[in-house]
């Protein structure tokens, strides 16, 4: 009976040690249920739940339940239930479909369980907080990195989603709000049901679309299998294609960038993590914002080995954290049953006591380490956003300097081009005593100077960047040191017809400043100024002494267009461009202007409307300085006095259209080298003279543009037959007459020399007379084809024309029309939608009608605003609008100068 007892006891005991124990373990703990919409078989649901489950193994009062509705809405909704009834704390839901779960939703809100949305979006707004990805975003940056990588010039296929879940739309709402900006990137789209379908789909478009360049597939999954069909077409190699999820395993997006199948893959994080810590701040009642949005970035070829390395680092801790939490439930395992042991012994010997010592020690020993795997966590998890941080700045800096190193080196472009034309030049100049050396030097000259510029730029930002600036300000009369800088724009002004003021309310007014840095402001401040406005439109700057509070004013004010307002907060950020912008730039000019201001203790503020205004307001007298930066005058050491240059001959934006002098220009293309001299030395004193062996005829050619070619028949690479007909062919330089010399005198010869394209055969040896009198002929009737054309802008048919001179120049008269309304289309945009330079537009127009391109887009709209007057009721303004003109002032001013009449006059006498 006594043994019975004392067993009722010992199960008793057992039953309340582990009662006890169960509410030791429950007290405190947060529940938190997850309702996963698609099976694990997805990798990137499986990658999204494992996150999960690492982060919630973070915090020991967390305990999560994941449900898989495995592609099923019924399933989801029961799962929902099941987590309402056991009235967990959190319940977050990845939802199947928008529509279906909202009234179960809508329930476990009016239970008062708070419930987190992930991924997808629902129809309902009953809920505590929303976290995914901007799917718009992750569609815009896929349509910008297109734009960019394609120069806005592709066919593109965009292979949507099955269903109509929200990221599927807002994914192509995004990529459509890029790629519709383009009017040269054509965009189709097929919907993949499934990877079967998609295959045949997808094959059928390959085989309909032979120009396709890029394909945006809404995940890396379907990107990949595109892949293998294009493959299997044998055309990977000539399409771009664009996933997204950038998953870091063995068949993930960023695999597939390294290994080349994809040529980018853009980041959509699952937010597992972020989802739990977000379940617990509900937890803890925390105040949270109703949407959080989720950070993604482009992965390519650039940084897809940096992003994977990072991945691998923070999947490995995280492989190492989960390996210690386990050794901390084994040992959390081990404590509890010896404990109970102790307790249980204890009722019957001794002994238990050392088993209890032994017990105390190890819980001392398990509480230590888990103190330092706590402190371990949370260096990682700082170590995580740290990463994440230096992603995102790699990301913004690689940016900036990609976009720098474009935009100086188009603005060294220009001046190199000048100088070295003009080296050619008056070298040839020289020899002869021609008067046209004082142009070239000059030429030479100021692009020099410009060149200095934008290297002093680069040399000041690079010191700025290193804190090694000192400022050295001294006594100026700031009317004058104004009014000398103002006086090297005027010529600029007068050319262009801008009305170019300066005015002050106090020419005798001393202010403190460093010469050197302050005429840098004024310069990029002035060069910007003129670089955007147009022909015949307002410049001025204004000084203003405001004694009451001690300052002066001094505002740079323009007629150009403008600045965007939402773009005007980052304007003095370093490599900035406006998007209005379409002019090359280093983009560093507006930083350093603002950091000048700065180190001069005033300050630069920008105002945009109708025009643009900088103001820049500088305090009055010494205080502001220390002793150290203010000098005498002195001892004012000018440390750019190599930038000092001739008032008469600076020009700030130089056109293309003044590099070419009035002598034609001859290309002579013969591999006798007495021959190829004998011939330059005679054309020299009349023509431009081009030499070329023979070995790069072809390529010289296009990248002179010549007036005429001379070319002989035999040369070492390719004859002059072939020679001729490649040139002819070519739109660049089908318009150029070109003279065949050579020994044959055959019928053959002639045919084939006509068949080619030439315009006169010439046989060896030649009468010298016969050959300038030749060229001289050709030159004049392609002079009489020019002066035909130009005063026929408007007439499609021209005879006198080859057919692809027709061709290329219809294509810009249809440019021009689609683009009429449009003043802000430059030389630099239809060049693009040509495909061409905007020095091979330029000549190629230059050659074909005698005028610039300018001047035949100016003449065009013009002629366009007569057939309006002629054949409408519009006024004046409309018309000008209309016609592109940036205001009716200009328009008129134009129109009067061209045609001698106003336009009210001339509809008047129509």
């Amino acid at each position: 009976m006594t043994s019975k007892i004392n067993f009722i006891i010992v199960i008793g005991f057992m039953i309340l040690l582990n009662s006890c124990n169960q509410y030791s373990e429950n007290k405190g703990k947060i529940s938190i249920g997850f309702s996963q919409s698609i099976s694990e078989d997805d990798s990137w649901r499986k990658t999204m739940d494992n996150t999960m489950r690492v982060e919630a193994s973070l915090h020991p009062e967390i305990d999560l339940t994941i449900y898989n509705a495995n592609n099923s809405t019924e399933k989801q909704i029961e799962d929902i239930e099941k987590m309402i009834v056991n009235h967990l704390d959190v319940i977050i839901v990845a939802p199947y479909g928008s529509d279906s779960i909202v009234p179960v939703l809508e329930k476990a809100n009016k239970k008062g369980i708070p419930v987190i949305i992930v991924d997808r979006k629902v129809k309902t707004s009953n809920y505590i907080a929303f976290l995914g990805a901007d799917n718009v975003e992750v569609g815009r940056i896929a349509g910008k990195y297109i734009v960019s990588m394609s120069k806005a010039h592709a066919n593109i296929l965009e292979i949507k989603a099955t269903t109509d879940i929200s990221p599927g739309l807002e994914r192509s709402l995004g990529f459509k709000q890029i790629t519709d900006q383009y009017p040269n990137i054509k965009r189709t789209s097929i919907t993949a049901v499934n990877l079967e379908s998609l295959n045949d789909d997808f094959s059928k478009v390959l085989d309909s679309s032979p120009k396709l360049d890029y394909v945006f597939a809404f995940n890396d999954i379907i990107a990949l299998q595109a892949w293998e069909v294009a493959k299997q077409k044998g055309r990977e190699k000539t399409i771009k294609f664009i996933g997204v999820d950038g998953l870091n395993i063995p068949n993930g997006g960023i695999q597939a960038v390294k290994d080349g199948k994809l040529a980018a893959t853009i980041l959509y994080p699952t937010g597992g993590s972020e989802a739990i810590r977000l379940a617990l701040k509900i937890a803890n009642k925390e105040v949270i914002p109703k949407n959080n949005k989720l950070a993604t970035v482009l992965i390519d070829s650039l940084n897809a080995d940096i992003m994977s390395n990072q991945f691998d680092k923070i999947s490995q801790q995280q492989s190492n954290i989960e390996t210690q939490l386990n050794v901390i439930d084994n040992q959390e395992k081990k404590y509890i049953t010896l404990y109970n042991l102790m307790k249980l012994l204890g009722f019957f010997s001794v002994t238990i006591l050392c088993l209890a010592l032994f017990s105390a020690y190890s819980i001392i020993s398990i509480r230590k380490k888990k103190r330092q795997l706590e402190i371990t966590n949370k260096k990682v998890t700082n170590q995580r956003q740290q990463i994440e941080k230096f992603a995102e700045k790699l990301k913004i800096s690689n940016e900036g300097k990609i976009n720098f190193f474009t935009g100086i080196s188009h603005e060294f472009k220009t001046p190199l081009t000048l100088i070295l034309s003009c080296v050619e030049s008056l070298n040839d100049e020289l020899k002869s005593k021609s008067n046209h050396v004082k142009k070239d030097l000059d030429i030479m000259y100021n692009n020099s100077m410009r060149l200095l510029r934008l290297i002093n730029q680069l040399l000041d930002f690079r010191k700025i960047e290193n804190e090694n600036f000192n400022i050295k300000v001294s006594k100026t009369n700031l009317w004058f040191f104004s009014k000398n800088l103002f006086k090297e724009f005027k010529r600029e002004a007068t050319k262009r017809n801008i009305n170019y003021t300066i005015t002050t309310n106090d020419e005798n007014l001393d202010v403190y400043l460093d010469k050197n840095l302050m005429d840098k402001v004024y310069y990029n401040l002035l060069s910007n100024s003129f670089k955007f406005t147009p022909n015949g439109g307002n410049i001025g700057i204004i000084i203003n002494k405001k004694a009451e509070q001690n300052l002066v004013e001094i505002i740079f004010k323009d007629s150009g267009i403008g600045i965007p307002e939402n773009e005007i907060i980052e304007l003095f950020n370093p490599f900035f461009k406006g998007s209005n912008n379409y002019k090359n730039g280093s983009g560093i000019g507006l930083n350093l202007s603002k950091t000048f201001i700065d180190l001069h203790k005033g300050s630069i503020e920008v105002k945009s409307g109708t025009g643009t205004e900088f103001i820049i307001l500088l305090q009055l007298g010494t205080d502001h300085f220390n002793k150290k930066q203010i000098i005498s005058d002195s001892d004012y050491n000018d440390e750019n006095q190599e930038e000092k240059y001739n008032i008469e001959s600076v020009e700030v934006i130089k056109e293309i259209e003044e590099e070419s002098d009035k002598k034609y220009s001859v290309l002579i293309i013969e591999d006798n080298i007495e021959l190829l001299e004998f011939i330059a030395a005679k054309l020299n004193r009349d023509y431009n003279v081009f030499k070329s062996d023979g070995k790069n005829s072809i390529e010289t050619a296009l990248e002179i543009m010549p007036d005429i070619i001379l070319c002989d028949l035999n040369l070492p690479e390719k004859n002059g037959f072939e020679i001729c007909d490649t040139l002819k062919k070519n739109i660049l330089t089908s318009h150029i007459p070109t003279i065949i010399l050579t020994a044959l005198d055959d019928q053959d010869t002639y045919i084939k020399s006509l068949e080619a394209g030439a315009d006169l055969f010439l046989t060896k040896p030649f009468n010298l007379k016969v050959l300038k009198e030749s060229i001289k002929g050709l030159l004049y009737n392609r002079e009489k084809l020019r002066y035909y054309y130009n005063n026929n802008i408007g007439e499609s048919e021209v005879n006198s024309l080859g057919v692809i001179e027709k061709v290329f120049l219809n294509k810009i008269d249809v440019l021009l029309e689609k683009n009429i309304d449009n003043s802000s289309f430059s030389v630099e945009e239809l060049a693009s939608c040509l495909n061409i330079s905007r020095v091979q537009l330029y000549r190629k127009v230059k050659a074909v009608l005698g005028i610039g391109i300018s001047d035949y887009i100016n003449n065009y709209r013009l002629e366009k605003a007569k057939e309006l007057m002629k054949t409408t009721s519009l006024n004046i303004s409309e018309i000008a609008y209309s016609c592109g003109f940036a205001s009716p002032n200009y328009f008129s001013t134009t129109f009067k100068n061209k045609y001698s009449i106003s336009p009210k006059d001339f509809r008047n006498n129509i």
